[in-house]
């Protein structure tokens, strides 16, 4: 009987796109996780870029783990405590993010224990969220600091969120983690008395997180759901730690109204669904109906704030059967309340944009002209798109096709790519002599 060759290994999976999976789904958990052990922001995320490094050195010789977040955070929560061994003769590491020894012990209790649902909060991300939402940083350092953190975001990624150049996001993250070390911000969810005085940084993070998550600045999906879902599942936790805060409320409404859209906002070939086209029987009616309870709740509990006033709007799109009955003319009153509580260009834009579905695209245009001017909107691609489409549908193709070019040159998003090349090569057939 001849000798037969030995049956080749089977094939591991890949590793390269099980790292990627990783990175989306559990970098926020492992370096939560790894913070809680560091007492320290930047030790914990160099620990964390470290378990990730060792993963691609391992995993094609020993194969990808069955639970990877549960191996990457033991990795980078072991790193960490070498670094703290090797160092604790020269410095204390530990005191850097708690109050003092005592409270250092605590947490850890509590970590394990989650007795007191006023005082712990059961996700190591929340008390992330809390530590980088801290008064002594400014706003703008508190949102971006999280989602370089938390959503494991680059620098570039969270400037373009913010609509501003990379280096000074750079700077401004920079800042933000001194001034969390030099203030020895503790890593814990403040104390009930302390809670309300954070909620609106909080809730304005989790918001940028769900934003970042559905409408990804970058990639080849249109949607982060993993950053989506995060969002949301933190706004339930602070909800809970604070049921009767409207800020919290609506802002919970206004991401279940959206996200319920998810299922129709791409096709099958991958590519963008606008709202006008979506099949609106496969909007998931749960989350409708619990964002809709949601906005009444938070419009009737206070004089309403930015968050329910978004969620009405949402609600507005919710309600309607079709696109042709959406009612523009509540959209346009709802936009207008929300330019007072919230001046932005981004609103004043959406607020064009329903104008001009309200009363012609000629009226939408002429809202627009004025947001070229304006420097926060020079690097957002939706302005020119919003252009182009109204552009195309007065038969202005050589116009449609500039604002294309340009949208096209801002947009960091691979499906919305697709999308506006797709506009592009439209208005420039219909522009040909």
């Amino acid at each position: 009987m001849p000798h037969l060759p030995p049956a080749p290994p089977a094939p591991q999976p890949d590793v390269a796109a099980a790292l990627a999976r990783a990175h989306r789904d559990e970098w926020a958990r492992v370096l939560a996780s790894t913070a809680r052990v560091a007492r320290d922001l930047d030790l914990a995320e160099e620990c964390t870029q470290d378990a990730y490094a060792k993963a691609l050195e391992t995993w094609p010789q020993s194969g990808v783990p069955q639970r990877p977040g549960a191996w990457l955070t033991t990795v980078a929560a072991n790193r960490a405590r070498d670094v703290i061994r090797r160092e604790v003769h020269g410095r204390r590491v530990l005191p850097l993010l708690v109050d003092d020894l005592q409270h250092d012990v605590q947490a850890d209790a509590d970590a394990l224990a989650l007795t007191d649902a006023t005082r712990v909060v059961p996700d190591d991300r929340l008390r992330l969220v809390f530590t980088c939402c801290h008064p002594a940083l400014t706003r703008e350092s508190q949102v971006a600091l999280t989602l370089r953190l938390l959503c494991g975001l680059s620098t570039s990624e969270v400037a373009r969120a913010f609509l501003v150049r990379e280096a000074t996001m750079a700077a401004r993250i920079t800042r933000a983690k001194k001034k969390i070390a030099a203030a020895r911000i503790p890593y814990r969810v403040p104390e009930p008395a302390d809670l309300p005085a954070r909620v609106h940084a909080v809730a304005e993070v989790i918001h940028l997180v769900f934003t970042t998550g559905h409408d990804a600045p970058s990639g080849d999906a249109l949607v982060r759901q993993d950053l989506v879902d995060s969002a949301i599942r933190m706004a339930r936790m602070v909800r809970e730690l604070l049921p009767g805060e409207p800020a919290v409320t609506g802002l919970l409404a206004l991401m279940l109204l959206v996200d319920a859209r998810s299922a129709t906002r791409v096709d099958a070939h991958g590519d963008v669904v606008l709202l006008c086209d979506q099949d609106r029987s496969r909007w998931d009616r749960d989350a409708i109906d619990e964002g809709l309870a949601l906005v009444t709740e938070a419009l009737t509990a206070a004089p309403p704030d930015r968050y329910a006033v978004e969620a009405a709007i949402a609600a507005v799109h919710a309600e309607a059967r079709t696109w042709q009955q959406t009612d523009w003319e509540q959209v346009v009153g709802l936009y207008d309340v929300l330019g007072r509580l919230w001046p932005s260009a981004v609103v004043r834009l959406n607020r064009a944009v329903a104008v001009g579905l309200r009363d012609g695209p000629d009226a939408g245009l002429r809202e627009m002209e004025p947001l070229r001017d304006e420097p926060v909107l020079a690097t957002y691609p939706y302005l020119e798109a919003a252009r182009g489409d109204f552009l195309a549908r007065l038969c202005r193709w050589e116009e449609s096709a500039v604002a294309y070019e340009e949208a096209l040159l801002l947009a960091g998003n691979g499906v919305e790519g697709a999308f506006l090349r797709r506009r592009l090569a439209e208005a420039r057939a219909h522009a040909r002599p």
